[in-house]
């Protein structure tokens, strides 16, 4: 080791050095004592012995109890919990599915490898990194590859680590985190601190004369002073913050230059990365050769890494209940159902309500399949799943970021499709469409009072303007231009089920036979019938 990082421990562990070379000067001279002493002098003093050492820790307990109640700042020294530096292995080929976001980071990591020739030319390294997206996308992933790559501590905690009942015990936390970052760094040239759920500290301040925001408000400031603080003393400290929240909700003065102001945004994968996240993963475990990874990766649209990971690993758990020694391709299906719609659970229906949600299902999957321009059917469903007594796993092709007319539009006849089926096939409807009028009714909404996709002229978003200062008039002639749409798409999707009556039973009656259809066999039956997907069509 260098003289730099033996200089480092001495100053973290000075303390303890001290104490370890007391307790051990007191033993050597206790024994010195001891051995000076007549033997009967001795044994008496060797039989006190354990009663003194107890004795010694009672009043000692109590003693710092009392110190550090009436003297220091009552419990929150009591409550510091020991910061430490974690050893990462996390190489950067580890990282996958996220190109763009590593060739940004990696800017970073050439800046903490180079930051003497950064410093010779006046330059200053980054001091705050600010990683936001959706939960397990890899974030702390990322910043342990940057740790690792740039060979330098690491140390992680989450922001709710900070927060406590007990006011002051927050920023002591951050005074510790930074103390022992800055030992870090002086011995090994630069540290990383990490600091996930950043929003838990860093949330807009408010100030209540009531009070309940002190804790928080003044640990975001100690966060702010010894961010300050490291461009005073020129420590080569780099704070990765990470939030699944929109950054919006941090305070202001946590993005200011000098801060948080590099912004890394770390998304889902792409479909060719879903591609090597699950051949990464089904690597680890034996699996059949024949699995259609690419398949795989089209059927887990705006899947995370971290989920991808969970469906390899439930897929495991599946197929060594079922006694297997490889995953099939099956098992990775069963997988994706069981974590998206739940685990089955047999419930007793009698004849009448079964066949009304076969048909309430068969509604949703014939128009869904010949209608909606980007979604498609992967899996259809009589079996309760969680509070659901059926239900069609749709889901885009790929991924898609925006809506536009045609595609709500669509969402819209879906969701009535069930409805429709209903009421054609038994000539009642039941309870079970409230939630589907309930989606209805939402884009329909969207669509006259935000989005100027009415008829009626009204461009821009209504639903910002206080309700006070809408005429009546003018909320009437809204209200009936949606539910003219939903009209519309109810007439729309009635016709189409009395076209495709032959299609409508003959699913319905494979869905009562076999109580659940896969895409292939959705597909297949569809094929029988010559019908294609819409969005075949437009190709």
């Amino acid at each position: 080791m260098t003289p730099r990082i033996w200089i480092m421990y001495l100053k973290m562990y000075w303390v303890r050095l001290l104490v370890t070379f007391t307790i051990i000067l007191l033993i050597i001279l206790s024994i010195i004592g001891l051995a000076s002493l007549e033997s009967f002098y001795r044994n008496i003093s060797i039989a006190q012995m354990p009663f003194n050492i107890l004795m010694a820790g009672l009043n000692a307990s109590v003693f710092v109890f009392m110190y550090l109640v009436f003297m220091r700042g009552g419990f929150s020294k009591m409550e510091r919990s020991r910061i430490k530096s974690k050893n990462v292995n996390i190489k950067w080929d580890d990282v996958i599915g996220m190109d763009d976001v590593k060739r940004e980071a990696w800017e970073v990591v050439e800046l903490i490898k180079d930051r003497a020739s950064l410093r010779r030319i006046g330059g200053k390294i980054i001091r705050g990194i600010l990683m936001v997206g959706p939960p397990g996308c890899g974030k702390t992933y990322l910043a342990k590859a940057i740790a690792t790559e740039a060979s330098i501590p690491f140390i992680s905690m989450s922001g709710s680590e900070f927060t406590e009942i007990f006011v002051g015990v927050g920023a002591s936390r951050v005074r510790q985190l930074f103390k022992k970052a800055r030992a870090l760094a002086y011995g090994y040239g630069a540290c990383i601190i990490f600091i996930d759920e950043l929003d838990a500290i860093g949330r807009k301040r408010t100030f209540s004369v009531f009070g309940g925001t002190e804790e928080t408000n003044s640990t975001q400031n100690q966060l702010l002073a010894e961010m300050d603080g490291l461009k005073e003393k020129q420590y080569d400290i780099i704070v990765i913050g990470a939030t699944n929240a929109v950054e919006d909700i941090l305070d202001t003065a946590l993005l200011r230059p000098g801060r948080f102001d590099r912004k890394i945004y770390v998304d889902r994968p792409s479909l060719e990365d879903r591609e090597r996240l699950f051949k990464y993963y089904l690597d680890k475990i034996k699996y059949d050769p024949s699995i259609d990874v690419g398949r795989l990766a089209r059927k887990s649209v705006y899947k995370t890494p971290a989920d991808i990971e969970n469906i390899v690993k439930e897929a495991a758990l599946i197929a060594m209940r079922n006694k297997k020694d490889t995953i099939s391709l099956k098992d990775i299906s069963e997988a994706i159902e069981r974590i998206d719609m739940g685990i089955k659970h047999k419930r007793t229906m009698t004849n009448r309500e079964r066949q009304m949600v076969a048909y309430h299902e068969t509604g949703h999957l014939v128009v869904l399949y010949i209608l909606h321009p980007t979604d498609d059917v992967f899996k259809a469903s009589i079996i309760s799943r969680r509070d659901s007594l059926g239900a069609v796993y749709r889901q885009p092709r790929e991924e898609i970021f925006t809506s536009n007319e045609e595609r709500i539009l669509a969402n819209i006849k879906v969701s009535l499709g069930g409805y429709v089926a209903e009421k054609i096939k038994f000539g009642v409807t039941s309870d079970g469409v409230a939630a589907d009028f309930k989606q209805a009714v939402i884009y329909a909404h969207d669509m006259v009072w935000k989005y100027g996709m009415g008829k009626s002229g009204f461009i821009g978003d209504y639903t910002i303007v206080p309700e006070g200062q809408l005429s009546e008039s003018l909320k009437e002639r809204l209200n009936n231009e949606t539910n003219r749409i939903i009209v519309e798409c109810e007439k729309e999707v009635q016709e189409l089920l009395k076209k495709e009556s032959e299609i409508f039973e003959h699913i319905a009656s494979e869905l009562l036979k076999r109580e659940e259809l896969d895409y292939d066999e959705v597909e297949e039956i569809f094929k029988k019938y010559g019908k294609s997907r819409t969005w075949l069509k437009t190709e």
